[in-house]
């Protein structure tokens, strides 16, 4: 699992930011860092839709330390511009559809009772300009949210 002072996996995916655009994490260091990773279950679920929609509300403290927060599911990029815009999201999402970054940090997570395979565990990673893993965040239980507070204290900490 991806964890705190770990080099955070590079990657490429498509983003929903009203558009859809090409989104490479290490070309965007430089100019967003910090840089939080909010992985999801998956959109239009009630926890799901609670967390974006907190991380909305709280945006003006990421931005005011130069952060930038993505939300990270493996819904298409077209579902994804859909929640954001039935949400009122500012920030972009990011489609992991091939769950190429689910994999690469390591938070997959299966509903076999449903028959759903292969989703975001909710997690949280912050990475800083260097590319560094700042704060690592991961529960196992999908109806937990993370610690607001201690993201946002991470995200200081690493502007």
């Amino acid at each position: 699992m991806a964890t705190t002072g770990d080099a955070t996996p590079d990657f490429t995916a498509p983003l929903a930011n009203g558009d859809i655009e090409s989104f490479t994490l290490s070309e965007r260091l430089a100019d967003e860092a910090p840089i939080v990773l909010a992985f999801f279950p998956g959109s239009f679920t009630s926890v799901c839709t609670e967390e974006m929609c907190t991380f909305q509300d709280r945006l003006a403290a990421f931005e005011d330390v130069d952060a930038t927060v993505y939300g990270v599911s493996r819904d298409s990029p077209f579902t994804l511009n859909e929640f954001r815009e039935q949400n009122d999201l500012e920030f972009g999402l990011i489609s992991d559809l091939n769950k190429e970054l689910i994999e690469d940090y390591d938070v997959e997570m299966d509903f076999a009772d449903l028959g759903v395979y292969g989703v975001a565990k909710r997690s949280v990673f912050v990475v800083d300009g260097d590319g560094q893993i700042a704060y690592a965040w991961v529960s196992d239980d999908p109806g937990v949210e993370p610690e607001y507070d201690e993201v946002e204290d991470a995200v200081a900490d690493a502007a």
